[in-house]
């Protein structure tokens, strides 16, 4: 088992490069993955063969939250006899959970108070406790004699979700854009008003066809780029209620990707498309080729101009 507790769609993309590492030394070939809901791991890695099944870790008021929470868990985990775990986080709540559990091997990152619980060798210097997640996976796994392939995910889209997207919007004039609204704090959303004026650019530029994608969360960010599209005569697709495993396909479908440092820029990067991340409030990921970021000189989200997006849609032939 490997114990992944990060909650994001972004977090489980980081790390499936480590999973398939994880899985690869194991007689199966496969492992199972406990994870947080919010991930949507499940449907996000139906068609990943390195994950055999899909546990859920109920946090944040759940019923593993608090002293009780920890007990719980430990006796579900118990249920299926793993002889192995890998734990993917520092906190040594986990590290006890697998502990308790009755799981013999136990791997980890081994900072501070988590040593304790686990007892196979090879632990992250606490020099790395402040590292990027990806940084920390891969570190350990390196010191453990795993081998991460490449360091980036390129991830399997179901061939059923495929189908049904393009059953869809095959009628849909190219190239395909897909323009991310999610963020997940305040500061890091460029806003609708911006998106906006950014769709009318690039209908101004030739024919296209723009899929505004997201959660439904974000059903309302969308009304508003689209009504402010619509009103100047020009068409966008809402695609903010697709289930993930269809925007997989979708982003998979796109020429590029604009938009936020949100977990669809890392899948559109994951699926193969080219992303264009919008990164004025947080550091520039770079872990893929992939990823695009641009950066406003001063002035935070706000900084970043369309003239600077449609310049950097022109390095991949969308002008």
């Amino acid at each position: 088992m490997v114990l992944q507790p990060l909650p994001g769609i972004g977090d489980a993309i980081w790390h499936l490069p480590h999973l398939r590492a994880i899985a690869g030394a194991t007689p199966a070939g496969t492992v199972s993955l406990l994870t947080k809901p919010r991930s949507l791991a499940d449907r996000l890695f139906q068609a990943e063969a390195s994950i055999a099944r899909v546990l859920w870790l109920h946090r944040d008021g759940g019923v593993h939250d608090g002293p009780a929470g920890v007990f719980r868990l430990a006796t579900l985990l118990r249920r299926y006899r793993f002889d192995v775990v890998w734990v993917l986080h520092q906190s040594p709540r986990y590290a006890l959970i697998a502990w308790l559990a009755g799981i013999p091997v136990r791997h980890g990152f081994g900072i501070g108070a988590q040593r304790w619980f686990l007892n196979q060798p090879g632990v992250l210097p606490p020099a790395l406790r402040r590292a990027h997640p990806i940084e920390k996976a891969t570190t350990l796994l390196e010191i453990k004699g795993l081998r991460v392939e490449g360091g980036i995910a390129d991830m399997a889209v179901a061939a059923a979700s495929r189908q049904r997207v393009l059953a869809r919007f095959r009628h849909l004039p190219s190239p395909w854009l897909a323009f991310g609204l999610g963020s997940s704090e305040p500061d890091k959303q460029w806003g609708a008003p911006a998106f906006a004026e950014l769709a009318l650019a690039r209908h101004a530029a030739g024919p296209c066809t723009i899929f505004l994608v997201g959660g439904p969360a974000e059903a309302e960010l969308a009304r508003l780029v689209a009504e402010a599209v619509r009103y100047r005569g020009h068409g966008v697709e809402v695609a903010v209620r697709l289930p993930i495993d269809e925007t997989a396909a979708l982003l998979a479908e796109s020429r590029v990707y604009v938009g936020n440092d949100t977990g669809a820029m890392n899948l559109a990067a994951a699926v193969g498309t080219d992303a264009v991340g919008l990164f004025g409030a947080s550091e520039p990921l770079v872990y893929s080729p992939r990823l695009h970021p641009l950066t406003p000189a001063s002035g935070g989200m706000a900084g970043i101009t369309v003239e600077q997006v449609m310049e950097a849609l022109s390095r991949f032939g969308i002008d």
